[in-house]
Formats: structure tokens, sequence, C-alpha cells
């Protein structure tokens, strides 16, 4: 195994609007010697919301919308990928591969033994999350589906998406707060640095590098063929509730690929449009949150 490095707590200490306390688990199955950040608020025994985040972002990203998931008699459970957040991070770029983190995630929800979930996703959160329930379909019973994409190799991915990726290759050491201020312009400067808090250097970022290149781009690209099985669930075997909701002004994963995405959703209602948001939709979270839930309900 490559070095693993653990981010110093004390640049967790006062985080703006996340004063929730960090669990972590030590004992996924295949991730020996890694240990895994999360949340875990609101009765155990109350309906999961899942939320699982995106890049280069961490469970943070959630502040605003955990409390109202909490207000409905939730639980929340709320995941850092290795590599993110306060979760473990191994150095060596090359560890981190779709199967990876998506096996990791199997092994999260199992070892929380996480029932009547609904999956609340956002960029790699989506690419991720929406291959999970066709491994334990019992377990899932709604979505809430933000800006993100489930890739399949056997359609082209967006200029948006090709445009980011070549920014973020050719930015390594990726100035991660800098990043969120521009999409996000109305966030603090503490906020800004919350999320620059987990990668103080580089060498904490190769899981933020890795991800734009793990996206299945073609057929035979690792991924790619759990992608293509993922889209015969949801357009053929899903049966649970849907909402989508699309920050309207995302550049990469913004109304163009959510309304194909939508066409794959079986039983999804038109999608919630919120005209100001942008990628990083739950930072817009006191109101899609609120109008999520109405919709999950109605």
């Amino acid at each position: 195994m490559t070095d693993i490095l653990k981010t110093p707590p004390e640049r967790f200490a006062d985080l703006p609007g996340f004063a929730w306390r960090a669990h972590s688990r030590a004992d996924l199955r295949g991730y020996s010697g890694l240990s895994m950040a999360y949340l875990d608020e609101g009765p155990t025994n109350a309906p999961v919301f899942l939320c699982l985040h995106g890049e280069p972002t961490w469970s943070y990203l959630f502040r605003r919308m955990i409390p109202h998931f909490l207000a409905a008699g939730g639980r929340v459970v709320a995941p850092d990928y290795f590599g993110f957040g306060r979760s473990d991070k191994p150095t060596e770029d090359g560890v981190y591969t779709f199967n990876f983190h998506r096996d990791s995630l199997l092994a999260f929800v199992r070892i929380l033994d996480l029932e009547d979930i609904t999956l609340v996703v956002q960029d790699w959160g989506g690419l991720l999350g929406l291959t999970l329930p066709m491994e334990m379909p019992e377990r899932f019973r709604r979505l809430i589906v933000m800006n993100t994409a489930l890739p399949t190799g056997d359609v082209p991915l967006s200029k948006g998406f090709l445009d980011w990726r070549a920014f973020s290759n050719s930015h390594p050491d990726m100035a991660i707060g800098k990043l969120m201020k521009q999409t996000c312009p109305h966030l603090t400067p503490a906020e800004v640095a919350a999320y620059e808090a987990p990668c103080p250097d580089a060498r904490f970022k190769a899981g933020v590098r890795q991800f734009p290149k793990l996206v299945p781009e073609f057929p035979d690209s690792d991924g790619a063929a759990i992608g293509r099985a993922a889209r015969q669930f949801w357009r053929n075997d899903w049966r649970g509730r849907s909402v989508m909701a699309i920050g309207m002004t995302d550049p990469v994963l913004g109304p163009p690929v959510m309304r194909a995405l939508h066409r794959d959703i079986k039983g999804c209602p038109p999608p919630l449009e919120f005209a100001q948001a942008g990628h990083f939709v739950q930072e817009w979270g006191d109101k899609v949150a609120p109008a999520a839930l109405a919709a999950l309900q109605g």
C-alpha cells in the first residue's frame, strides 16, 4: 500500500455551519489500513438520507441541506471518500480507480447496514452513487439527484466536462478554495477555508487529481460497463420515488446533461430548476432541500 496521509484534525476546527461530529470506520471490507470518515446524525431507526459528495469537495458541501433532512425526521449519513475530507488519503494517484471508490461505498452501506435510503447525489456522488442501487435494490427507496451524469462509454462526454478535465489535468495542485469561490460567489472566507481544509498541500490531492481522469469515456473504460448496467436498472427496474434538481448555471453538468439523465430515470417527474444555482447545487441547499422534500412527499 502507498503512504497514507491523515489531515491534521486542527484544520477542521470551527467549520462554519458544520458542527456535527465526525465518525470513522477502519473496518471496510477490502480496505484494511484505511479509515473512512462520515457524518451520522438523527435517529438510528429513521429513514436515511445518504449524501454523496463530488469533486473536489467533501461532506461539508451538504451543510445547507442536512438541517432540512433532519427536520423532516431523517437520519443523515454523509461519508467522505478516501482521498477527500477527513478520510485517509493514499498519496499515490494510481490507487484511485473507479472501482476503488465504488467498492468502498458498497462496503460502507453494508457495514452500517443502511436501509430505507434516500440517495442524495451530485457530481461524482452520482457517477458512483447511481451505480449502487442495482447491487442492493432493497435498501434504496428514494432519489434526489443534482447536477451529475451516468457515463456509460457509449455516449460522448460533454464539451463542458472535457474542458474541465483539461483544466484539472493542468492544475495538479488545484486551488480548491479559489475554485469554490468562483463557482459559489456567496461563500464567506471561512467557508472557502473549510473547502481547503482537507488538503494542506499537493501531497493530499491525489484523489482530487484523479477523479476527472476516471470518468468513463469509451465502451471499454473502467466503470463503463457498470454505468451501462446502472442505466438499464434506472430505466427498467427502479421502483422508488425520484426528484431531479438542476443548477441552471452549471457549464459542466448543466441542463443538457441533466435532461439526458432524466430520460433514463423511470418515473422521474419534471426537474426542479434553480436559476441561480451552479454546479455545486448543495450550496443553494436552503432552497433546494425543502423543494426536493416537498416533491418526494407530493
